[in-house]
């Protein structure tokens, strides 16, 4: 397979990827039942305002209002629910301001009301309420905290949620006794929906002991305010079978095994045969793309039961520890990994994309390996090794033209890796 035509087959996989969870096509089939009371839409997260153009586009239950929040660049006109653009990952004041708003339009409703809940991956960044006590610069510092030290998600949204005043079940408890049909697209391993945005609606497992437990594991040093909150019985999140929370419905709407399945659908028509190594894959980058480089290495030695041309297809969501300084997200790393580890083995090439379109904080969905690319990035003088040492892969990919921008993609199903293994 020529290498340009590989590349643009691998881009045909995780656009495949992308579609399948694309809101408007997710949305209507999900609806409920219209109420005999008011209709409220809320939500929060990377797709939340393509999910609210979906719900305006196809629901038929008369009136209704309603705020979501987005990331900036991710904004969707709507008729008549506001969106509103904020920060993310690390959450800012127009976030916190909408996100208050958000608690306000929820209170007092009635068992006859209804409030959809639209959510989706990068939610508990953007619905940033933090409880009593607690200011936005100190979020924000645990925020910073949390990304750098390679924590994963469960574990991040674990603290999230006993800082908040509305996730971790404290929207839906908030919204009592109205009915609450949450909206959900899964961005994590195992579509927890407690997890996904730290779980605004659903029920929280997880203590005030955890949450603690994973402070000192990662030695993470809180400012007082939040050390003072978590030690406290207000910290405390709504458990199951909290009467609360009787009256919230929560429906997965898509998920990222639904998009690792349409991708090797079109990988299978190209004659391909797949490994699906599933969509809970988890780790530090670089090892998961050492792993992941190995066995693409036996298919194309013929040491491995399935045989070339095969594609090897992933999801989950890596992590990346900082050690340097450079730029770029976990795919782009997972790709610089890769590339190293095959060394440009000429029968393999492979892509890693966050389905958002944005990886980390850059400007890339993510990056694409090709056979050559050690060898164009070395003819420019441009080191590997020494960049993936200083967490630089978005200059290494941007160096020999690799990188993947496909901007907002308006849906989020988590991270998409396809190897391909030709014969």
């Amino acid at each position: 397979m020529p290498e340009s035509f590989a590349a643009e087959f691998l881009k045909s996989l995780f656009r495949a990827a992308i579609a399948a969870a694309d809101p408007a096509r997710c949305i209507p089939a999900h609806l409920p039942t219209p109420p005999r009371g008011r209709t409220v839409v809320v939500g929060a997260g990377k797709a939340s305002a393509a999910m609210a153009k979906a719900f305006e586009d196809n629901w038929q239950g008369g009136d209704y209002s309603g705020l979501v929040i987005t990331r900036y660049g991710h904004g969707v006109p709507c008729r008549k629910i506001e969106i509103v653009e904020a920060a993310h990952p690390v959450p800012d004041a127009r976030g916190l301001e909408a996100a208050a708003r958000i608690g306000e339009l929820v209170k007092g409703l009635t068992e006859d009301d209804l409030v959809v809940c639209l959510i989706s991956g990068g939610g508990s960044a953007l619905l940033t309420a933090p409880a009593a006590g607690i200011t936005l610069e100190d979020k924000r510092e645990v925020n910073r905290q949390l990304l750098a030290c390679g924590a994963p998600i469960d574990e991040m949204n674990c603290l999230r949620k006993h800082l908040s005043s509305l996730k971790g079940g404290r929207l839906a408890a908030a919204a009592h006794p109205a009915q609450v049909v949450s909206l959900i697209i899964s961005d994590v391993p195992g579509d927890d929906p407690s997890v996904v945005a730290s779980g605004p609606t659903v029920a929280d497992a997880t203590t005030t002991a955890d949450a603690l437990a994973i402070v000192a594991k990662y030695d993470l040093q809180l400012p007082d305010s939040v050390r003072r909150f978590l030690e406290s019985p207000q910290a405390e999140t709504p458990k199951p079978g909290d009467p609360r929370l009787a009256h919230a419905d929560t429906r997965m709407i898509a998920a990222p095994a639904q998009s690792l399945e349409a991708a090797a659908d079109l990988a299978r028509a190209n004659e391909f045969e797949v490994v699906d190594l599933g969509d809970e894959v988890e780790g530090e980058a670089r090892e998961v793309a050492r792993d992941q480089a190995a066995l693409a290495l036996e298919i194309a030695q013929g040491r491995h039961a399935v045989k070339a041309p095969a594609i090897i297809l992933s999801g989950g969501e890596t992590t990346v520890t900082l050690r340097g300084k450079g730029r770029g997200g976990r795919n782009a790393e997972f790709a610089l990994g890769l590339a190293i580890a095959l060394k440009g083995h000429p029968k393999i090439a492979a892509i890693a994309g966050d389905t958002d379109g944005i990886d980390g904080s850059e400007d890339n969905a993510g990056a694409v390996v090709l056979p050559d690319t050690l060898a164009r990035a070395a003819a420019k003088g441009v080191d590997a090794e020494a960049r993936l040492a200083d967490n630089d892969a978005y200059g290494f990919f941007e160096a020999v033209d690799g990188l993947v921008v496909t901007g907002p993609t308006l849906t989020n199903v988590n991270d998409f890796r396809a190897i391909i293994i030709n014969d």
